[in-house]
């Protein structure tokens, strides 16, 4: 059993916490730096990104963030998530051209059925986007999983994973599962 914690701060918190403690592991909702220390890996939900980034900066989560990041944490970023893991600590960690509200307003919100190319093989996920983000480009150490037309809307890295999508809004557990399994445990071994 892995401890999984939950930024916080603003955002879809307790859909994650909810999905985290149906596969069987302890949920922590992050709202302090030094909360970082007690837990496995760490979910950047979605939400505002600029209240995010503003948050984290008033609560001084970003230095006990990169940390985190450096020791080799499992991370995974969804929709504001995606956006924050692109900024940090000026995109070194996960090196990306992000374009917010990429798909557009509110309004235009939809859902999707999105084949998404993991490791483990290629699922069809079902997807939620709201004023989603995407990626233009990204560098050569990310790895693109999923686009829409040109659009990246998946990637991961050795320890990130980061989705324009919110996986949190569907039943669908699987990038969940493979974030826990992947990320976290692997980068524990």
């Amino acid at each position: 059993m892995k401890t999984i914690g939950v930024l916080a701060l603003q955002g879809a918190v307790s859909e994650h916490l909810s999905q985290i403690e149906g596969l069987g592991h302890k949920a922590v909702p992050i709202t302090l730096p030094a909360q970082l220390a007690t837990i496995d890996g760490l979910i950047l939900p979605g939400g505002e990104s600029t209240a995010m980034h503003i948050l984290l900066g008033t609560f001084d989560f970003i230095p006990a963030l990169i940390t985190f990041i450096e020791e080799g944490h499992g991370v995974f970023g969804t929709c504001a998530g995606m956006v924050l893991l692109s900024q940090l600590n000026e995109g070194a960690f996960l090196e990306a051209d992000v374009v917010r509200n990429g798909f557009g307003r509110q309004i235009d919100s939809f859902e999707y059925h999105l084949p998404v190319e993991l490791e483990t093989g290629t699922i069809s996920f079902p997807t939620v986007f709201i004023r989603a983000p995407f990626y233009a480009s990204v560098g050569n150490a990310v790895k693109v999983l999923a686009r829409i037309d040109t659009k990246i809307v998946a990637v991961e890295t050795p320890t990130l994973l980061a989705t324009a999508f919110h996986p949190e809004l569907t039943e669908d557990t699987r990038l969940l599962a493979y974030f826990i399994d992947k990320k976290v445990t692997a980068s524990q071994l």
